[in-house]
């Protein structure tokens, strides 16, 4: 058992059984559900656009190469500069160099995963760099000294007296400060640090093949405020964030608006295609886009797996997903929990280490039912299980438990045998510190269904 599969066994039994946990978890995901029921019923035909989006992503990923190139071409003519990062490493080299180059002190963050992923903020406050987060539920985690809990929501853990508390022990608030007033106090101390920043960064939600622009779709604001103050603007994107055409937006902004918050579109909704030009106002003197593979040709090197790569990251499948919603974001320790966490993370990273998460499923299919581009995930959670056994990593009672169950379980005369009492012993002895210390296993009945029948119809 690896390391990472003994704290998240760990994690897991505490959270699972933490009642004020499953309250705010319960609480807050029923509020999206409800939103996303609701945003939905713009679509006449929402399977339709569901088809579409997956089909255009799929076309994308196994021609990655290609809109890739693209993509460079025309945004290098639009001004901006493209760096190909091979893994976290190259990307925090390149980010440093620029922000030497610069001479940097302060940065301004909106909202990213991929910056997540690759720990941004620590790297550059390692180098003496102030590195702020400007989305909200990012700015709480950060001042906590935590990951993000949700892909889209990244304080979806915390109550409101969590966060009044919390903004009392970082900065002398009053401890009673409602939602709003708490968001009001942030505005006003974020907005100092907007203008004092020498760089921003961003993700981006979409990649623009044929306009060489990033798509970023936001509902506070910060983006476009840490895209337009700095003087120097860097966006951080996955490869896979590619999409053909400036069109395409029309099929995928809605569809990641209803999916991931409920509405049909979010508030700001921004396509940025380069430095400021001369006869504009606003925007930075130098942009920069960072291609990040980590991990990703790995996966795409996996002819049904890849299938994952097609994620626009709206967090659905974590809203739906019944494990999720009792061990918690945290339980994961990585950037990208959940269903689709549990595919892509182990070949993103260490696929020993990580195997473990694909098996933290019911197979209960509820994330491959929401999954907005069509993505089977609960197949693919099958797949990495697949590829864990053939890899050689399980161990010898998990060879002889499948074993002598399948020979059992093949046998009429075997599973009729052994009674009741019987069962119960050598399950109890298998599985007992399995099942863990708070459930009761279940009681095998005296006779087999087998014989029961026999004698009810003698």
């Amino acid at each position: 058992m690896s390391v990472e599969h003994k704290m998240f066994l760990k994690k897991a039994e505490k959270t699972a059984f933490d009642k004020e946990h499953r309250k705010k978890i319960k609480f807050n995901i029923s509020k999206y559900d409800n939103a996303v029921a609701k945003g939905q019923k713009i679509y006449k035909n929402l399977e339709l656009a569901r088809q579409r989006a997956g089909y255009t992503k799929y076309k994308v990923i196994n021609g990655l190469e290609k809109y890739l190139i693209e993509f460079e071409d025309n945004f290098t003519n639009n001004g901006g500069k493209v760096i190909w990062a091979q893994d976290a490493a190259e990307a925090i080299q390149a980010i440093l160099n620029i922000a030497v180059k610069q001479k940097v002190k302060k940065v301004v963050k909106s909202k990213s995963m991929t910056t997540e992923e690759i720990e941004l903020n620590t790297a550059l406050e390692k180098k003496g760099i102030e590195s702020l987060e400007t989305d909200l539920g990012e700015f709480i985690v950060q001042q906590a000294g935590q990951r993000p809990y949700h892909i889209v929501t990244p304080a979806m853990h915390m109550s409101k007296y969590d966060i009044a508390g919390l903004y009392h022990e970082k900065f002398n608030t009053d401890e009673k400060m409602t939602p709003e007033e708490l968001t009001l106090y942030t505005r006003q101390l974020l907005r100092k640090k907007f203008t004092e920043a020498d760089m921003g960064v961003t993700g981006a939600n979409f990649l623009i093949a044929d306009t060489g622009a990033i798509a970023l779709t936001e509902n506070e604001g910060n983006g476009m405020l840490s895209m337009s103050y700095p003087k120097v603007h860097i966006a951080i994107a996955g490869i896979e964030k590619i999409i053909p055409s400036l069109e395409d937006l029309d099929l995928f902004w809605p569809l990641l608006a209803t999916h991931g918050t409920g509405q049909h579109m979010t508030v700001y909704n921004s396509i940025i295609s380069g430095p400021r030009k001369s006869n504009e106002k606003d925007g930075p003197d130098e942009m920069y886009v960072i291609l990040l593979d980590n991990g990703r040709s790995k996966l795409l090197k996996k002819e049904r797996q890849r299938r994952a790569l097609s994620c626009i990251r709206c967090g659905a499948c974590l809203n739906a997903c019944p494990v999720y919603k009792n061990i918690g974001g945290h339980t994961y320790n990585t950037t990208y929990s959940g269903p689709i966490g549990s595919i892509i993370t182990p070949y993103m990273k260490d696929f020993k280490e990580f195997k473990h998460l694909s098996f933290a499923c019911t197979i209960c299919g509820a994330c491959t039912e929401v999954c907005p581009v069509k993505i089977p995930l609960h197949e693919l959670l099958l797949l990495t299980r697949d590829d864990s056994v053939r890899r050689g990593f399980y161990t010898f009672f998990d060879k002889a438990t499948v074993k002598g169950s399948s020979m059992v379980l093949k046998s009429r005369k075997m599973l009729d045998m052994t009674g009741g009492n019987f069962k119960n012993k050598i399950v109890g002895l298998a599985a007992k510190k399995a099942w863990g210390p708070r459930r009761e296993l279940p009681k095998f009945a005296e006779k087999s269904f087998s014989q029961q029948w026999k004698e009810k119809n003698k």
